[in-house]
């Protein structure tokens, strides 16, 4: 990645510069901006607090991250709310249909709590969640119920787990690798989910069609369906 992008050298500097920078792109990533490296710079911020490069408590580091990230999904959320009618207003519109919103409603509705954990996990993922979770209106308490939890788990879990473990060669030299895993880890959930509604949808959609098939074989006298009867020579 570009070396603005880096999180050593993003977090570079004197302990409030930096506590400040990493809430503003906490802040900046959970709600209009993916591209930024949230997960390697919480767990770098977690290192350099074990190591001592970055001097501050490290439960006031995670109270701060995780309050950003939280505002961050607030934003988003909100620019999905205000912005989802005016896109989705125009009838005709190739990109942007109400039939959308209807669909990503449903599935916040049946799925909501997961998908909004699980995401914060997933790059990319987590900012867009925000947006989406706004524009299908999911209901507000619900999602700040769950958007609290995955904040927490997220912005804080991440920070320890680079206190705890970042001191580990192993674990120090493959910072991406690591979150390349539990990216892979986290989406393993929502694919499981994805094919077990699918088989469901299938299933469903098979059914009909079968019993069709078995009613057309029933012979039928006088409207009302008999049952076909072996036919006795003599």
């Amino acid at each position: 990645m570009p070396e603005w992008l880096n999180p050593e050298f993003l977090l570079s500097g004197l302990t409030p510069t930096v506590v400040t920078v990493l809430c503003v792109i906490i802040f900046v990533e959970s709600s209009i901006f993916p591209v930024l490296p949230g997960d390697s710079l919480l767990f770098t911020a977690g290192l350099f607090i074990a190591n001592g490069t970055l001097q501050a408590p490290l439960w006031l580091v995670c109270v701060l991250v995780t309050l950003a990230a939280l505002l961050g999904n607030a934003l988003g959320y909100g620019i999905g709310y205000k912005a989802g009618p005016a896109l989705f207003k125009r009838p005709d519109s190739r990109f942007f249909k109400q039939e959308y919103v209807d669909k990503t409603h449903a599935f916040l509705e049946k799925h909501g709590p997961k998908a909004i954990i699980l995401a914060r996990f997933v790059p990319f993922v987590r900012t867009f969640i925000t947006w989406i979770a706004g524009i299908g209106r999911m209901d507000p308490k619900r999602y700040f119920t769950y958007t609290v939890i995955g904040g927490v788990l997220w912005a804080a879990g991440i920070t320890v787990l680079g206190s705890v473990l970042g001191n580990i060669p192993f674990i120090r030299n493959n910072v991406d690798a690591i979150f390349i895993v539990i990216v892979l880890v986290s989406v393993l959930p929502i694919l499981f989910e994805y094919l077990k509604a699918r088989r469901e949808r299938k299933a469903h959609t098979a059914a009909p069609e079968n019993a069709a098939e078995v009613t057309q074989r029933i012979p039928r006298v006088d409207g009302e369906a008999t049952q076909q009867l072996p036919r006795v020579e003599g």
